[in-house]
């Protein structure tokens, strides 16, 4: 029971810290950038970054209506993404800069961590990336001059003030990225109407029921509504690398078991040699013996597994209470306090494969209680 017990709490720590990590991720992506769905384009994706003038949305306040009083959206809110130059004094650097609504974007761009001034207003202001006020040399207060493309294929420049500086998860993105609010940057574009529509949620589950409703309402009027995950590459391919860890770990803890369980259980039956033959002798089948071993070798599962869930459920909470410091990860400037999240599918999947794998370590034991030789097995304890 000890051995299945502490099996039990490896896999659900584990299991948990994976599920922790994955949860983050998940919801740092969609509460930090990308919300739970953006309503944008047919080809936007595929051909936006080459031709952004000619996929902006036109201004269109009932459409923009209907997704802000569709059940379980929490907020909407436009961007209208360019590209350009910056300049303060002698820096002129490349960036990425989009237009927001800075009332409405605070709820979706939780990431958006403002580390010095404020945050973003409207008129004339700017947010940078705080690398890429580093690069300029900027601080709150100074002048920038932002200098685009204009839709006409002209140039257009305004000058705006820094409100404040930013940093996100993504080292990357603080080096070249800036915001600026989305009038500002019609203006600034010559252009009316935004990109995207991003879609923020009650709740990440409606995630899929919200679209096809939406699918259903508007996928005829020639837009694409995309799901979060579409544009969560770095999430995807990081919770199927987590995925298999865990699968292997599993797959090992499991393998433990059994061969643990399996040599304990092969001792009980020599110790139990004698009583079995007396069994046999008084008439009991040999299919009873295999029966009454097997249900030993689950009853043993059922409770260590049951045991392992308890202390696992401590221990994690335990853990999560004081918390696990993570170095950052890679590609990222700032670490984090990581969890242990217990799920009701993973207390459930521990206790199962625990259980079983006893249960399955049995089998052989049993089998070979059930085949020894009656008079053998009398004469055994003598």
């Amino acid at each position: 029971m000890s051995s299945i017990a502490f099996g039990a709490i490896a896999l659900l720590l584990a299991g948990g810290f994976i599920e922790w990590l994955l949860w983050g991720m998940r919801e740092g992506v969609i509460q930090g950038q990308l919300g739970h769905i953006q309503v944008m384009q047919a080809e936007y994706l595929e051909r936006g970054q080459a031709q952004p003038f000619d996929f902006v949305l036109p201004p269109d306040p009932e459409r923009e209506s209907l997704l802000s009083e569709h059940p379980h959206v929490q907020v909407v809110t436009p961007r209208l993404a360019f590209a350009g130059l910056v300049s303060r004094d002698d820096h002129t650097v490349p960036f990425l800069g989009e237009g927001v609504d800075p009332e409405r974007e605070e709820e979706v761009s939780a990431d958006y961590r403002i580390t010095g001034g404020a945050g973003l207003r409207d008129g004339p202001k700017v947010i940078l990336g705080v690398g890429l006020a580093a690069t300029l040399d900027a601080n709150p207060g100074d002048q920038v001059a932002l200098l685009v493309s204009t839709a006409s294929g002209g140039f257009n420049a305004v000058e705006v003030t820094v409100s404040g500086l930013f940093t996100t998860a993504n080292k990357a993105l603080n080096d070249i990225a800036l915001r600026i609010p989305i009038n500002t940057a019609r203006e600034l574009l010559r252009v009316e109407g935004q990109h995207t529509w991003v879609v923020l949620l009650e709740d990440t589950r409606h995630t899929d029921a919200v679209r096809a409703s939406l699918v259903a309402q508007m996928g005829a009027e020639g837009l694409d509504i995309v799901p979060w995950h579409v544009q969560a590459d770095f999430f995807n391919k990081t919770a199927q690398l987590f995925s298999r860890q865990i699968s292997v770990l599993q797959a090992m803890i499991v393998i433990i078991i059994l061969l643990g369980i399996s040599n304990t259980l092969m001792m009980n039956v020599l110790e139990r040699t004698g009583e079995i033959g007396t069994q046999l002798a008084l008439g009991f089948r040999r299919k009873t013996i295999i029966r009454q071993f097997f249900t030993e070798g689950l009853l043993v599962g059922i409770l260590g597994g049951g045991l392992g869930i308890v202390l696992g459920i401590g221990a994690a909470w335990a853990l999560s209470t004081i918390g696990i410091p993570m170095p950052p990860p890679p590609g990222m400037d700032t670490g984090f306090v990581a969890a242990i999240r217990v799920t009701p599918s993973l207390i459930v999947v521990t206790f199962a494969l625990v259980a079983g794998a006893t249960a399955l370590a049995g089998l052989y034991p049993a089998w070979r209680a059930s085949r020894l030789n009656i008079v053998d097995a009398l004469r055994h304890n003598r």
